[in-house]
C-alpha cells in the first residue's frame, strides 16, 4: 500500500477555491437557500428551548462519560463482539485500514463491493484503494453514488450532493450511467438509480457500511439511515464489513435513544430516521438472511492524539449531525468542497487537524468568524469556538520540544511573532502608546495602499490624522 493514499487538496488553496464559490452568484444562492431550509426543520423539531437544553446536556454528559472509559470500553467492545462472532480488526491509519478491509475482500475473492454511506470510509479513501487493487466498490446511497460518479468528495457529510443540481444530476446520469435518456424528472432519477444499485446489491460479495453507534455491553453495531441501502448492504452480500472511528462507542443500549434523538432531529430534522439497525451477529442457523461474516475495523487515525488532551478531547463527542456546517456562516456561503478535507465546516476544522496533521490544516483554523453559532446548535456541546482559538495557538506558535499535535507550529512566523511582541510592548507602557499614535497620526499617510488580505476587501488602515487625546486637549481649551 502507499503511504500517501488521501487526495485531500492543500489548505493554501483554501482562498482560491472559497473565491471561486463566492464569484459564482449561483452557487452562493444554491448553498443558501440549502442551509435556510436545513435550519428551519431543526428549528421546528425543537419548539422548546427547555427541552433542548436538558437533551444537549444529556447528549453531552453520554459522550463524555463514554468517552471517559473508552479504552476499557474498546476493549469490552472487542470482546463481546468476538464472542458473538464479529471478527474485530484494529487500524492505527488509512492504510491499514485499506489494508485490512481489501485483505478481506481478496482472502474471499471477491472482486464486487457495495457500500452503505461511511464518512470514515471516505477518510480513508477505500474507493481509491479499492480501484487501485482492481476492485469495484459502489456507493449506494444515492448522494453518495451522485458523487462518485461526477468523480467528487462529498460536500457535506448528511448530503454528499447538496451541491448539485437536478440538472446537473440529469446530465451525469445521462453520461455516466449505459442507457438512460435525459430527463430532469427527480422521481424518474431517483428510479434509474435504483435500478442500477438493486442489481448490485444482489451481484456484490461484499458488502460495507459504517457504524453510527457501537455498543460494548451487548456488542452490536447501529447503523442509523433513510434509504434502506445500508440494511441492504449488511444483509444481501456474504460478507459485511463495517468501519468505525474508536470513539463512536457507548457503554449500554439506554445511551443510545438520546443521542440517536439529537442525531436525526439535528441533521435533518426528523423526529426519527426511516431505519434504524441493529446487527450483533452474522447469520445464525436458521435464520433466512444476513451475511455469513461480519468484520469491524476499529480506526484511530489521529483521534488517540486528540484523545490524549482533555480539551482536545472534546471533539470526539460528535455524532456527526452536520448542524455546525448548516449553521456556519463560511461554510453557507463556500460549501464542502472549498475546505479540500473529507470533514468540512466547523467540525472539519477541529478534526481534520488531528487526522492530517497542523503542518497541513493550519490555514482552516482561521477560516472561522469565531461567532459561535456552531457551539450553540452542537446537540452534543462540543465548545468549537474554544478548539478552534486552541488549535491556532497551536499552529502558530513557536514550535515545542515535546508538541500536544503533530504539526504544531507549522504556521508560525518568527517576523509576525517579533511584530505582536511589540505590539503588547506598546500596550503595556502609557508612554510608548503615546509615542507611537504620535507618530501613527503624523506619518501614516507612510503606510501602504495594498495591505495584504485586508484590502482586498476593505480600505486601507490609516490611523487618524489626530488623536482623540488632542481632540480633547482643543475642546478643553476651548
Amino acid at each position: 500500500m502507499s503511504e500517501h493514499t488521501l487526495h485531500f487538496k492543500p489548505a493554501e488553496g483554501f482562498r482560491a477555491r472559497s473565491k471561486a464559490v463566492v464569484d459564482s452568484p449561483f452557487l452562493r444562492q444554491s448553498f443558501r437557500g440549502a442551509m435556510d431550509f436545513l435550519m428551519s426543520k431543526r428549528a421546528a423539531q425543537f419548539p422548546d428551548p427547555e427541552e433542548l437544553e436538558s437533551l444537549r446536556s444529556l447528549g453531552e454528559a453520554i459522550r463524555q462519560y463514554n468517552l471517559a472509559k473508552l479504552p476499557d470500553l474498546l476493549l469490552q467492545l472487542e470482546s463481546r463482539l468476538t464472542v458473538n462472532g464479529i471478527k474485530v480488526h484494529w487500524a492505527e491509519t488509512p492504510d491499514e485500514a485499506n489494508a485490512i478491509i481489501l485483505g478481506i475482500v481478496e482472502g474471499h475473492g471477491a472482486t464486487r463491493m457495495v457500500k452503505g454511506k461511511s464518512m470514515v470510509s471516505e477518510e480513508i479513501e477505500l474507493n481509491h484503494a479499492a480501484e487501485a487493487a482492481g476492485i469495484e466498490a459502489l456507493e449506494s446511497d444515492m448522494g453518495e453514488y451522485i458523487v462518485q460518479l461526477a468523480n467528487e468528495k462529498p460536500s457535506h457529510i448528511i448530503m454528499p450532493a447538496i451541491h448539485k443540481t437536478k440538472e446537473e444530476i440529469a446530465r451525469l446520469f445521462h453520461e455516466k450511467v449505459p442507457g438512460v435518456d435525459y430527463t430532469d424528472n427527480v422521481d424518474a432519477l431517483i428510479q434509474i438509480g435504483r435500478n442500477v444499485l438493486r442489481r448490485k446489491f444482489l451481484e456484490a460479495e461484499i458488502g460495507l457500511s459504517g457504524v453510527n453507534f457501537a455498543v460494548a455491553e451487548t456488542g452490536t453495531l447501529c447503523l442509523v439511515e433513510n434509504e434502506g441501502n445500508g440494511r441492504m448492504c449488511t444483509t444481501a452480500p456474504a460478507i459485511h464489513i463495517a468501519i468505525t472511528g474508536i470513539e463512536k462507542i457507548v457503554e449500554k443500549l439506554e445511551h443510545v435513544p438520546p443521542l440517536l434523538s439529537l442525531l436525526t432531529r439535528s441533521a435533518t430534522g426528523q423526529n426519527i430516521s426511516t431505519y434504524f439497525n441493529m446487527i450483533s451477529s452474522p447469520r445464525k442457523p436458521g435464520e433466512k438472511d444476513g451475511p455469513e461474516e461480519v468484520h469491524l475495523v476499529l480506526l484511530d487515525n489521529g483521534r488517540s492524539q486528540a484523545y490524549a488532551d482533555e480539551q482536545l478531547r472534546k471533539t470526539l463527542q460528535c455524532i456527526r449531525c452536520g448542524a455546525c456546517m448548516n449553521h456556519c456562516p463560511v461554510y453557507t456561503r463556500i460549501g464542502g468542497h472549498a475546505y479540500g478535507t473529507t470533514y468540512p465546516g466547523p467540525i472539519g476544522k477541529i478534526i481534520s487537524p488531528h487526522m492530517l496533521g497542523l503542518d497541513a490544516t493550519a490555514g482552516l483554523t482561521t477560516a472561522s468568524s469565531l461567532c459561535g453559532a456552531c457551539g450553540e446548535v452542537c446537540p452534543v456541546k462540543i465548545p468549537i469556538p474554544e478548539l478552534l482559538i486552541r488549535l491556532r495557538n497551536e499552529a502558530f506558535s513557536a514550535p515545542q520540544a515535546k508538541p500536544a499535535m503533530r504539526g504544531q507550529g507549522a504556521g508560525h512566523s518568527p517576523l509576525i511573532s517579533a511584530i505582536w511582541r511589540g505590539w503588547a510592548l506598546v500596550y503595556r507602557s502609557p508612554a510608548l502608546y503615546r509615542a507611537a499614535s504620535w507618530l501613527g497620526s503624523r506619518f501614516g499617510w507612510l503606510l501602504p495602499a495594498h495591505q495584504g488580505a485586508w484590502t482586498s476587501v476593505r480600505e486601507p488602515l490609516r490611523p487618524a490624522p489626530q488623536r482623540l487625546r488632542d481632540r480633547l486637549k482643543e475642546r478643553n481649551k476651548a
